[in-house]
């Protein structure tokens, strides 16, 4: 009861009048996602995905967003939060009573599905339901391939505590030798093995590793007696602080962004995970690491759920295909894979590319071809995040290779993918590219590709625009939208973008293009007060946006003044917002609805005005302050109207999803939209379409 009030009370903190606390909200959007694992129109082995990925989301929000909170909380406790006024402690007091409740639902989620998975032919052991044969046989196998990879002190006056590494797994002992207490330390490697099978009869068991280290971790500390176990995983805070003074010419920012990158291993506890809270190691812990209890929390089962993305290699491959989503491939456009140039073919013709209904392979292949193009000058482009074997840089580099100017913008802060672009960066260079590193102290998230040719003595453009990273593997797993086109004013804006993106210079209005942080979030509120506008001379004004957060309250505020104008607005927001919809007087006129489904939906659209004036941008942002006023980032209007249908169509079977998806309501709740008709999961009919 006492846990059930402090939750009320959060929730009823983190939402004032028409606006809701951005961290709160995102709780609710990971609450979503769990939401999955549970949600039976989804396949067993992609519901202990979506378990898994809950997790991994909430180690990312306490390293980054409570991480900044905590700091804050030291630096400037007293500053408040621009919508619903709470300080730093307010709003962590919140965030750790939300999160509390939902460690529980967590374990709830996994229970189910430990029972599913066993009804389906594998069950997961835990140390105390093994038979004596079972024990005697996981013993020998602790011994021989699991020790081995231990590494224990026990801690006294010779032996300082060892430094708790961020999201690494510890067994801690109570220990006892000739009368005399002491502390046993136990790291294990996370090159240990997750899970072990035991035999292999009809019904396949396993044993997790850390059922083997609570069974069996207490031999490697021969001659002691021990009086009590724990285990452990301490979240370190990762909320770096990457601004530089750029008059300093000879600094090399990519040294500056190694030395912040290893600095994460030391930064702050902002989290103890323990699976006993009631023992007394964990107020040893909570002493030694200098936090407050109140941010630490009980999973009595697991601290990451990762091992459940590889469950379906313990079914037969005929059960684990009927335990997944259908296999899917994005499809290549005929006329695409059949056209000897995809150059003269853009040339002609706009080409639009969802991801992952579409393939990425378009993009690639027009790399290709301008690496060995005569025609083609220079291939610019910029990067934010890489698969890990990327086609992409391999492209470019044979482009160098083969003596076009390539050049690279390449955002050596995008978050835990530092060290993957550092190492493609020094790739790219070795190759001949340029590479510079973002743009004075603005992330530079836009996702463009600027091809210029020379035909003759005429200068001509290729663009592509994208909502999404140049990634082929996120491209199979994130809805994204893209166009790749030969008009010449939005050519001469990409050009003109990279020279801009070279001397360091924002204030520069495009011809076609909203380029943030100084032309987008004003064209976003003047094509807003178009629609207000409308609707106040009697017409019909309307606004169809569909992004991943909205945050930015001069946008909120806008929106709430073209609601109360008449202006009719559909947001389809998959996780953060900021705004209230249905609150009588203000956001009437508002509708909101997140789906959370098969494939993360990424991409942004902002669609403003009816079928006889529309104008349609796809962008890299959302609307966040940190989009619109610290990234640079690029909304780019659709030109072509055929793929501007293709879109607003797009859009409007996702506001018609009754299966995946949630409207949020005027009292802060996401809730299953009214079945009307028969039922639609908007991915699934883009898949089958």
């Amino acid at each position: 009861m006492k846990q059930q009030t402090s939750i009320e009370k959060a929730k009823k903190r983190f939402m004032r009048g028409i606006y809701i606390n951005r961290e709160y909200s995102w709780l609710l959007f990971n609450k979503r996602v769990l939401d999955q694992a549970t949600d039976l129109t989804n396949p067993l082995l992609e519901r202990c995905q979506f378990l898994s990925i809950f997790g991994s989301n909430l180690d990312e929000f306490f390293m980054v967003r409570v991480g900044s909170l905590y700091n804050e909380n030291l630096t400037d406790p007293n500053v408040k939060e621009n919508k619903t006024g709470l300080t730093p402690a307010k709003q962590l007091e919140g965030i750790l009573a939300v999160v509390r409740r939902q460690y529980q639902s967590r374990i709830s989620a996994y229970i189910k599905l430990r029972g599913e998975l066993n009804k389906a032919g594998v069950r997961i052991l835990k140390a105390s339901e093994l038979t004596p044969r079972q024990s005697e046989e996981c013993k020998s196998y602790f011994l021989a391939h699991v020790l081995p990879l231990l590494s224990m002190m026990v801690l006294d006056a010779k032996h300082p505590l060892m430094q708790f590494e961020n999201r690494k797994h510890y067994m801690i002992y109570d220990l006892e030798r000739e009368g005399r207490r002491m502390i046993g330390v136990m790291y294990l490697n996370p090159a240990a093995d997750r899970l072990y099978r035991i035999g292999y009869g009809k019904k396949v068991k396993v044993v997790p590793v850390e059922e083997l280290l609570k069974a069996f971790g207490h031999l490697a500390f021969m001659g002691y007696t021990v009086r009590g176990r724990m285990l452990m995983r301490v979240t370190r805070n990762a909320d770096l602080d990457t601004r530089v003074d750029d008059t300093d010419v000879e600094h090399d920012f990519s040294e500056f962004m190694k030395k912040k990158v290893e600095s994460r291993a030391r930064l702050g506890v902002v989290r103890l995970e323990v699976d006993d809270e009631t023992s007394p190691l964990k107020d040893f812990v909570l002493r030694l690491l200098k936090l407050d209890p109140a941010y630490c929390f009980e999973d009595p089962h697991f601290f990451d759920y990762k091992f459940m993305f590889s469950m379906g290699k313990y079914f037969p491959p005929e059960v684990a295909a009927q335990l997944r989503y259908p296999p899917f491939k994005g499809a290549i456009d005929p006329e695409l894979a059949d056209a000897p140039s995809l150059i003269d073919y853009i040339s002609k013709k706009d080409v639009f590319l969802s991801y992952p209904y579409d393939s990425m392979t378009p993009v690639v292949d027009l790399l290709d071809e301008c690496a060995k193009d005569k025609r083609v000058l220079s291939i610019k482009i910029t990067i934010y995040r890489l698969a890990n074997h990327s086609r992409i840089v391999d492209a470019l580099c044979r482009a160098c290779e083969r003596g076009k100017q390539v050049t690279v913008v390449i955002e050596l802060m995008a978050r835990f993918d530092e060290e993957n672009n550092m190492h493609f960066a020094g790739k790219l260079q070795e190759a001949g590219c340029t590479i510079i590193y973002g743009m004075e102290n603005y992330k530079v998230h836009s996702k463009i590709i600027s091809i210029v040719l020379k035909e003759g003595e005429d200068i001509r453009y290729i663009t592509h625009l994208g909502t999404g990273n140049y990634n082929e593997s996120t491209s199979k797993q994130y809805t994204d939208l893209n166009v790749i086109t030969a008009n010449e004013e939005i050519g001469e804006d990409a050009v003109a973008f990279f020279r801009n993106i070279a001397i360091c210079n924002t204030d520069f209005h495009y011809k076609k293009l909203l380029v943030a942080p100084e032309t987008l979030k004003p064209g976003i509120i003047a094509l807003i007060d178009r629609e207000i506008e409308k609707a106040k001379n009697g017409g019909q004004g309307h606004i169809l946006a569909k992004m991943n957060s909205l945050t930015d309250k001069p946008i909120i505020d806008k929106l709430v003044e073209a609601s109360c104008a008449g202006v009719q607005i559909e947001l389809i927001i998959r996780g953060i917002c900021c705004l209230l919809p249905g609150v009588p007087g203000k956001t009437e006129n508002i509708r909101v609805i997140s789906i959370v489904g098969r494939f993360l939906e990424h991409s942004r659209v902002y669609c403003f005005g009816g079928e006889e004036d529309r104008i349609l941008y796809i962008s890299s942002a959302d609307l966040m302050t940190r989009n619109t006023d610290k990234r640079v980032e690029i909304a780019a209007p659709v030109l072509d109207k055929e793929i501007e249908r293709k879109i607003y169509d797009f859009l409007q079977t996702m506001l018609a999803d009754n299966v995946k998806a949630r409207k949020l309501c005027p009292d802060g709740k996401y809730r299953p939209v009214e079945t009307l008709g028969p039922a639609l999961d908007a991915q699934n009919s883009f898949i089958k379409a």
